[in-house]
């Protein structure tokens, strides 16, 4: 499978498929012919029966104490627990529709508008989980589940409205989209984040929204490796978050990839995960709850920095950032500098886009800071996505006080966002992703 929705996916060698089988954003299958031994019957829309169609969103998050490296590749159990900040679905989501029908003949899954590989073993993972759970309930006696599909194939379609695979953590909400709507299909209820982790590690930070850490656990079939909020959504209004994009390409080095080769040869990433990282959670979790600003910033800034050193301690090393990337550390640092103030702080993952946080009253002026320093190309589209803002004046002080030279389309656009939810379902039905018929209402 590409490096698209559901991460970079290595391992071709494909999951054994139960006796009822799944099939994800889907097309379907030619319709079946049903004879006797007189009349030929074809079934049409009219005369097939209807698929069981839910459809749900999930979002974004981006991690300020990072997750990288894992002890067991399989079961994605990492080297260092992680906190993250889950972004607002008003801006950037995956969408999932799973459908069940008796009428279909095989699993499907399409990503993105392209039909992929249904047999991916971290797909089958998360398909053969959520089905055990639904037959364990079913086998409890629970008189409120209704389980007639349970034997049905699967069709599942899912889209992202951002970039793929260029650090924007397209994976943890595609594979939490993914878990969290099988499980509304089948009526599984209860913790989720331990089989969203099985299709992408980070995924299960995105099944809850605000603020989430990700405990590494300590056992060796990865039960108590689970995501928990730290506090929701509504607990910082004024928290702001800037997504600087830089580039929308494919990463060059996926991420399931490189974690593999940092763990085997940084020194650095070990050092990191035993000695640094369980303080900095702890200082994280009491920033976050006191609305420190200031501690949020700079060990958010710290962490980034130390992941990518990890990245270039790597051999052969690792370099996910570029020039763009840089010249933006650069001006936060300059910017922050010239009011003797930590009031910005950017965070890069697995790509050259910034993750910019700041509070909502420094929003309107930053976001110029970047406009002059990155003129947009006044040819293209909107510069500004996401949540409204207004215009603030720059002065001359603040333009020779971080003195960078300009970087023409240096930057693609800006995502304006704030902390958001977790997964929901999309009740109306008019945004499913798949017709009637099970198949796709738009490919690629």
């Amino acid at each position: 499978m590409r490096e698209e929705l559901y991460a970079t996916l290595d391992d071709r060698e494909a999951a054994e498929h139960e006796r009822s089988s799944y099939s994800v954003c889907f097309t379907s299958p030619e319709p079946a012919q049903i004879t006797d031994l007189r009349v030929p019957l074809v079934l049409t829309e009219d005369n097939m029966e209807k698929p069981n169609t839910v459809t749900c969103c999930a979002p974004v998050n981006i991690a300020v104490i990072k997750y990288w490296g894992k002890r067991d590749e399989e079961l994605i159990l990492p080297i260092n627990s992680s906190l993250s900040v889950t972004l607002h679905q008003d801006q950037l989501k995956t969408t999932t529709t799973v459908a069940t029908s008796r009428s279909f003949q095989e699993d499907r899954i399409w990503l993105n508008g392209k039909e992929e590989d249904i047999n991916h073993p971290r797909l089958q993972s998360c398909l053969r989980e959520i089905r055990r759970l639904a037959r364990k309930r079913r086998n409890d006696g629970d008189p409120g589940l209704n389980l007639t599909g349970l034997s049905h194939k699967v069709h599942i379609c899912s889209v992202n409205n951002f970039p793929t695979a260029a650090g924007l953590a397209s994976s943890a909400a595609g594979f939490a989209c993914l878990v969290y709507t099988l499980a509304q299909v089948f009526g599984v209820e209860g913790e989720l984040s331990g089989i969203a982790r099985q299709g992408s590690g980070s995924a299960c930070r995105s099944m809850y929204g605000g603020f989430v850490q990700w405990i590494m656990g300590k056992k060796d079939d990865g039960k108590d490796s689970l995501a928990q909020q730290v506090e929701p959504e509504t607990h910082w209004p004024e928290l702001r978050i800037l997504v600087l994009v830089a580039s929308a390409e494919r990463k060059p080095v996926g991420s399931t990839s490189g974690m593999q080769t940092s763990v085997q040869t940084s020194c650095l990433l070990k050092h990191r995960a035993e000695s640094v990282v369980p303080g900095r959670m702890v200082e994280m979790i009491e920033a976050v709850q006191r609305k420190d600003f200031t501690a949020f910033a700079e060990l958010t800034m710290k962490d980034s920095n130390q992941f990518h050193a990890t990245c270039l301690d790597t051999y052969p090393p690792i370099f996910y950032l570029n020039n763009v990337s840089r010249q933006v550390i650069n001006l936060v640092h300059r910017y922050n500098r010239h009011y003797g103030d930590t009031r910005v702080a950017y965070t890069f993952d697995a790509g050259p886009n910034a993750v910019i946080f700041t509070l909502q009253q420094h929003v309107p002026e930053f976001v110029q800071v970047v406009q002059h320093f990155f003129p947009p190309d006044t040819n293209g589209g909107q510069f500004i996505k996401g949540l409204p803002g207004h215009c603030a004046p720059l002065s001359e002080d603040l333009k020779q006080a971080i003195g960078l030279e300009p970087m023409p389309k240096g930057l693609s656009y800006i995502i304006s966002t704030k902390a958001g939810p977790g997964p929901c379902v999309v009740e109306d039905p008019t945004q499913h992703l798949l017709g009637s018929d099970g198949l796709p209402k738009k490919t690629a």
